[in-house]
Formats: structure tokens, sequence, C-alpha cells
């Protein structure tokens, strides 16, 4: 089991949330908690960094779809970025990779 850690930091396109280890039940909640304190600007982007997660649940999904809805409500953007391959697997089945602008890196998400 790989704890959950969140680092949040400024991009010109808005905040980057850089996520590492396991995004599940027990951690989730972790995020879920902090998305409400993030400020975002109409027009800004939320960027979720996800390189360095390690495994990621339905819990986890429903964070990062909570996130969408804050960036939505503020009228802004929001961007998933490297997203590991059994990850993005899940989305595509589900459907959610045509509500979530995808990138192939944090660099790209933070900077287009």
């Amino acid at each position: 089991m790989s704890p959950l850690k969140i680092t949040t930091r400024d991009a010109a396109t808005g905040p980057v949330l850089e996520i590492s280890g396991e995004l599940d039940y027990a951690n989730a909640p972790q995020l879920r908690d902090l998305i409400p304190t993030i400020g975002l600007r109409p027009g800004q982007r939320l960027t979720l960094d996800l390189g360095r997660m390690a495994f990621c649940d339905s819990s986890g999904i429903t964070a990062m779809i909570a996130a969408r809805n804050h960036a939505h409500a503020a009228r802004a953007d929001v961007a998933l970025a490297a997203v590991p391959a059994h990850t993005l697997r899940v989305l595509r089945i589900v459907g959610l990779d045509r509500i979530f602008t995808i990138h192939p890196d944090g660099e790209t998400a933070a900077g287009s």
C-alpha cells in the first residue's frame, strides 16, 4: 500500500495537484477534502497530474469528478495529465475520457 501524497503548485494556467501513491477508498477523501479549498478564477485550469499515481479505484475516479465539478462551478477548466495506462483504460471504458481533457504530461497540461 502506497500512501497518498498531494502536492499543490501554481502554473501559468492555474493550480496543479500532483498526486502520488494510491487514490483509493481509504485515501480519496483526502483529495475530496482538498478540492473545495483550491481557489479558481474563471478561465483558469485545474490540472490533476497523475504521473506518480500507483493505483486508482472508483473512489479515486469519484474524487476526479468532484474536481471537475468544482472547476466548472468556478467557470474554470479541468485537465488530467500523465494518466497511468490502467486508469486511462477505465476512464475510456466508462466514457470519462470524453468529459476530461487528457494530456500526456504535466508540463503540457499546465502550459497549454
